[in-house]
């Protein structure tokens, strides 16, 4: 069994970074990319080209979550990202994201 911290190891953080590198990749370089967010510039170009963090979808209210920080990234303000990060790492957990991986289910009501 896998638990969920797990699964937004493997899954959702990526996922996250993908999303976000694709919303900065638009306004900046993959090196600036790579800064700001502490990964390799070889990430950040993995995961625009989704060769990495695409294993699973958001709904459309961590995509709007995760645009929104992208936004805020592009236009200079660098503060709170870890916390934005896990806000937006607990509502994919709470809309029912990580049913799919395999896990315990947090949702609860659907058996998982």
């Amino acid at each position: 069994m896998k638990f969920p911290c797990e699964n937004v190891v493997w899954y959702v953080l990526p996922a996250i970074r993908s999303e976000l590198s694709k919303e900065l990749a638009k306004v900046m370089s993959q090196k600036k990319i790579s800064e700001i967010l502490g990964i390799t510039q070889a990430a950040v170009s993995q995961y625009v080209s989704n060769k990495r963090g695409s294993k699973i979808e958001f709904q459309e209210d961590v995509l709007d979550a995760i645009h929104d920080l992208a936004n805020d990234i592009a236009a200079g303000n660098l503060d709170n990202q870890t916390s934005r990060i896990c806000e937006i790492c607990i509502k994919a957990r709470k809309d029912e994201t990580l049913c799919g991986l395999n896990c315990e289910c947090e949702s609860g009501g659907h058996g998982h």
